[in-house]
């Protein structure tokens, strides 16, 4: 086990961010490394407990007590290899993760939990580092596969699969690989060259990628399902949300991942079109992190001011007693995007947005006294998530069965009932869960890349056993 006195002798450090002044200024990552020695005491913490209930928390069942001790060690390569076995992408939970397993921490009942998420980002960039990533050996005649979406999910599946020797190919409409990775989260949260270096190794590994590949369009499903021996549908939940009050037609009102994207593009090219804040009164309207995202990405293109509009009450700052450990409780949270800047105001309703042609000012109550404000408004973006996977493209609306939640019902299996003849197609991530955490978008990855492996092949190659679906989607 790590130190067993770690816990009490060191208390939590996570990285320090780079200046709020420098950092506003480019799109690189927020925080500064640390060093070698002082992510040793942060492992240090852990407690090794009899029953790990942080491993228990994440929902990939992450070895989170046994990788600690090797940090601890300095036993870098070991941590890895730890890791490895159910994280395909540590890189990007480490960056991304709201960390699950850190609320399930048994440190964290009385004291600060152990930075797990943290070390799962050194851990990764230590391999990277020392060149211990490598390929899987790519098979030239394996069972075909094809994956619909190049978000966590789908490239999840798509790494599980390559690495049991299937032949897989991803299909992205978008003109680059990646999903949400790619143009919904800004680089100053995930740098590209950390996502390009991971299709490097898919790509080493036999994945096939099609960019630019929308499937319903020239590609339909069915000559998937004719070509293939299973499709795998991670198309995610990209139906925006959106705010049914007066004014929501006017320009200027944008769905936060429009803007999110053409943020994206611009910092990837110069000369992309862009939804620019420069010199302009921003409003989001959403408190949870896409609304963060879109505050810092505002920040950096000189937005006048930015307000972030929250309809529920401010949360807790400490744990409530209907949210009792080790669940995920939803607590007040400041991010280094708010630190940056910006006004949070909570308990606010939108009435409706003001203006002639383009958005102007918009009128909100505060709910808690019934006071009705007017702010100004030239840019106002909506982050209030999404609704469903759009199936029109894929033409299955009238062909498989939905949920209440509007996401795709599948059986115990990952598996659609699709009405016509084909290859058998699974579905995984957002659009069968709904909108949700990275991890368990690979969760799920990996699981739907089992189920597809144990219904091909009559002795299954040694993929992790599939977890049930989400209840509700059922």
């Amino acid at each position: 086990m790590a130190k067993p006195t770690g816990f009490l002798e060191f208390p939590r450090r996570g990285p320090t961010p780079r200046p709020v002044p420098e950092r506003r200024t480019d799109w690189r990552e927020v925080y500064a490394p640390q060093s070698d020695d002082e992510v040793r005491l942060q492992a240090a913490r852990c407690m090794d407990c009899g029953i790990p209930f942080c491993t228990q928390g994440c929902p990939l069942g992450n070895p989170i007590p046994t990788f600690n001790d090797h940090v601890y060690r300095g036993r870098w390569d070991r941590a890895a290899e730890a890791l490895f076995t159910t994280n395909n992408f540590p890189e990007f939970t480490g960056r991304l993760c709201p960390a699950p397993c850190e609320s399930a921490c048994v440190l964290g009942i009385a004291d600060d939990p152990v930075t797990i998420e943290r070390l799962e980002y050194e851990i990764v960039e230590h391999a990277f580092a020392r060149g211990v990533v490598e390929p899987t050996p790519a098979s030239s005649d394996g069972p075909r596969v094809a994956v619909v979406g190049s978000g966590p999910a789908g490239l999840a599946s798509a790494a599980q699969l390559a690495s049991a020797g299937y032949r897989v190919e991803v299909f992205e409409r978008s003109d680059a690989i990646g999903g949400l990775l790619r143009y919904g989260i800004p680089a100053f949260k995930l740098e590209k060259s950390v996502l390009d270096r991971r299709l490097d190794v898919l790509a080493r590994s036999g994945v096939v990628f099609h960019p630019s590949t929308p499937v319903g369009e020239d590609l339909s499903l069915e000559d998937l399902r004719a070509h293939f021996d299973a499709v795998v549908l991670a198309v995610g939940a990209t139906l925006a949300r959106r705010l049914d009050v007066t004014g929501s037609d006017l320009a200027g009102v944008y769905p936060a991942m429009t803007y999110l994207e053409a943020a994206n593009r611009a910092v990837r090219d110069a000369a992309a079109p862009s939804i620019d804040a420069a010199g302009r009164h921003v409003v989001i309207l959403g408190g949870g992190d896409t609304g963060a995202d879109c505050l810092g990405t505002a920040h950096r293109q000189g937005a006048s001011s930015v307000h972030q509009i929250e309809i529920l009450a401010r949360p807790p700052d400490e744990r409530p007693a209907d949210a009792p450990w080790p669940t995920m409780a939803r607590l007040f949270k400041v991010t280094t995007a708010h630190e940056e800047g910006g006004e949070r105001l909570f308990d606010t309703e939108t009435l409706a947005f003001e203006g002639t042609d383009r958005v102007e000012r918009i009128r909100l109550r505060d709910r808690a006294t019934g006071e009705v404000h007017t702010q100004p408004a030239d840019l106002v973006l909506i982050a209030a998530g999404f609704t469903g996977p759009d199936l029109a493209p894929l033409g299955l609306e009238d062909q498989v069965w939905r949920t209440e939640r509007d996401t795709l019902r599948v059986d115990a299996s990952w598996r659609l009932d699709v009405s016509t003849p084909g290859a058998p197609v699974f579905a995984c991530g957002d659009a069968v869960r709904g909108q949700s955490l990275i991890v368990w978008a690979i969760a799920e990855g990996r699981s739907a890349a089992a189920a597809v492996d144990r219904t091909l092949r009559a002795a299954p190659s040694g993929l992790p056993a599939p977890v049930t679906p989400y209840a509700s989607s059922w």
